[in-house]
């Protein structure tokens, strides 16, 4: 699916329920924040890193990643940025660091 029509029926979606006078930039932030712990909550007490995950595991993560996403997505459209964009700018920047690990 194409960004623009995904946007479009976020938006559709958000504008049905009312939720729009909620969404701003600070309470999205807050809920990629708590989508974020949902995620990493399904590797709590996981005392091995596993290679291998449970089909059940898998859905339950690319579902917590999906919240995670649309509310980026919320917050991208809020600032009138294409998510791409970002993410390559981003990237671009990286290139060019060096971090030092120490070993």
């Amino acid at each position: 699916m194409e960004y623009e029509q995904l946007i479009s029926e976020l938006i559709d979606f958000r504008d049905s329920r009312g939720w729009n006078k909620y969404h701003t930039l600070p309470a999205l932030a807050r809920a990629v924040s708590v989508e974020a712990g949902e995620l990493n909550e399904l590797f709590l007490w996981d005392v091995e890193s596993k290679k291998d995950f449970s089909d059940k595991s898998v859905d339950n993560m690319k579902l917590e990643l999906a919240d995670i996403l649309t509310y980026c997505y919320y917050m991208c459209e809020k600032l009138g940025v294409q998510p791409n964009d970002i993410v390559q700018e981003k990237l671009d920047i990286n290139k060019n660091r060096h971090w030092k690990f120490d070993k």
